[in-house]
């Protein structure tokens, strides 16, 4: 039996070496690989010496050569092909063990060049797995070091299963897939390609989905953004809803504030800003005292004790906060329920584009990562906002664009103060959000109002207005927009277009 080890990634490679020399296995190796095994004592033959040709271009060249594809290639159970084999002087190979060139960590380099970049594209070692992972039947291609030991298990039994072999090529052909849309994606150069290739690996099963009977996992890099400090794991609405958060939050900058959000089913019910995080707790815990049950809070500042002793008031499923004091950490360790997470860095600091599957597909789009963009507010009525009025519609437009639609928010320079999402009309989420503030016995009167989108006719800015609010702030762009600021007008209301819209379906 052969073995062909041509790995970048050296790890357990020497100890899988040694245990396939005491199998019986004859070794061949490349390059680096096959430095390292003589050094380590461990005969190895240069591929160069099955094949009969120097490695050359720098490396480029030197398994893609017959000697060894035909090797790999040659199915077992065609006596044609043993036969043809011996007749070119060529062997079997029963088994592959290649990784491949580091190719998604070299790109991930801010100051990569384009020919680094290129240098890292491998070519060889995807079509040595490709070939391997084909004839599974008769090979065992290993691209994974976590795959080392079950396969040495199965050969020290003298029999290595079927669905081993089979799961042993998904995992190969996955691996190449991913790395080929790596590089695709690389060099497209573009987050909405003609081509959309994406590819992700498995980071953790789940229990199940938004529902039990519901299978799901996870897949991707959410475990590099977040680090669990604490708690259970976390299931799919956990997930879900830790992304709204995280991604809310980064509306409100730590260095303009502390500020305190909760989060329930992704859309926020109470968002607060202070000078303290527990002023900002109380503020966003003040818009709706029964919805937060259950719920998700996130601060933009490491916790304090103060604020982990007004939390553990209420059942919360997560907080997530960028770090956490070390006294805050040991009270709240000790509700067992209770899931930490630690941010690690900005969410918006991740993919460009957005996917939702649909029948037959997925939709993309690029991440909503639009600045405020004040300066491109226009102010549309006969008065503008005061400098107060200023500061809550910036505080509620923040908010707002998190809602979903249709997205109603009501709020101070500093806290919200209602709430109203996802409703069919927009009135009736104006109507909802004024029911949530009297529900927590708030006063609506001189707050300001933010739409996500236009307000179609008169009649949502007009309950508003009679709500309480003094301030209107809307992306604009109504057949009625007439209407709607003579309505503001005559309320002796100011109305800002922003010209933006923030949909969130």
């Amino acid at each position: 039996m052969r073995a062909l080890l041509s790995v970048y990634d050296k790890t357990g490679v020497l100890d899988l070496a040694r245990a396939l020399l005491g199998l019986g296995f004859e070794l061949i190796s490349t390059g680096n690989t096959q430095r390292l095994l003589a050094e380590a004592g461990l005969p190895a033959i240069p591929v160069s010496t099955v094949t009969g040709f120097p490695e050359i271009l720098d490396g480029r060249v030197k398994t893609l050569h017959p000697a060894i594809h035909a090797g790999l290639l040659a199915r077992r159970d065609r006596p044609a092909h043993l036969a043809q084999l011996a007749e070119l002087g060529l062997a079997p190979i029963d088994l592959l063990v290649v990784n491949l060139y580091p190719f998604q960590q070299t790109v991930a380099r801010p100051e990569v060049t384009l020919d680094e970049a290129i240098e890292q594209i491998d070519i060889g070692g995807v079509a040595l797995l490709r070939a391997a992972a084909k004839n599974f039947a008769h090979v065992l291609p290993l691209v994974d070091p976590a795959d080392y030991a079950p396969v040495l298990e199965a050969l020290r039994a003298g029999h290595v299963p079927p669905a081993l072999r089979r799961q042993l090529a998904a995992r190969c052909f996955a691996h190449t897939a991913a790395y080929d849309a790596a590089i695709a994606t690389y060099l497209a150069d573009d987050p909405l390609p003609p081509m959309l290739t994406q590819a992700w690996p498995q980071v953790q099963p789940l229990r199940y989905g938004e529902n039990p009977h519901q299978r799901a996992a996870l897949y991707g890099q959410f475990q590099e953004l977040f680090a669990q400090l604490h708690g259970k794991e976390l299931s799919y609405n956990n997930i879900l809803d830790t992304s709204a958060a995280a991604e809310l939050i980064e509306e409100f900058p730590a260095s303009e504030g502390a500020t305190v959000a909760i989060i329930k089913h992704t859309n926020p019910c109470g968002v607060g800003s202070a000078a303290t995080l527990l002023e900002a707790w109380e503020r966003a815990f003040a818009t709706d005292r029964e919805a937060p049950f259950g719920g998700i809070i996130v601060a933009n500042q490491p916790l304090d004790l103060d604020l982990a002793r007004a939390i553990s008031e209420i059942f919360t499923e997560i907080i997530i906060a960028p770090d956490f004091a070390p006294q805050a950490l040991e009270h709240l360790r000790k509700k067992k329920n209770l899931r930490l997470l630690k941010a690690l860095r900005p969410v918006s600091h991740g993919p460009a584009i957005v996917l939702r599957s649909v029948p037959g597909g997925v939709l993309a789009q690029e991440a909503d990562h639009a600045p405020l963009a004040a300066e491109e507010w226009h102010v549309v009525t006969r008065r503008a906002p005061t400098p107060e009025e200023q500061q809550a519609l910036r505080f509620a437009w923040r908010v707002v664009k998190h809602v979903k639609s249709n997205a109603i928010v009501y709020a101070g320079p500093d806290r919200t103060l209602g709430v109203g999402a996802g409703q069919m009309s927009r009135v009736d989420s104006s109507r909802l959000a004024v029911w949530k503030a009297q529900q927590a016995g708030l006063s609506l009167a001189g707050s300001v109002v933010a739409s996500d989108a236009l307000f179609p006719f008169a009649d949502g800015v007009e309950t508003a207005l009679r709500a309480g609010a003094t301030a209107v702030i809307q992306p604009g762009g109504s057949l009625r927009d007439a209407e709607v600021i003579a309505a503001a007008d005559a309320a002796g209301a100011a109305m800002v277009f922003t010209g933006r819209r923030h949909f969130r379906h």
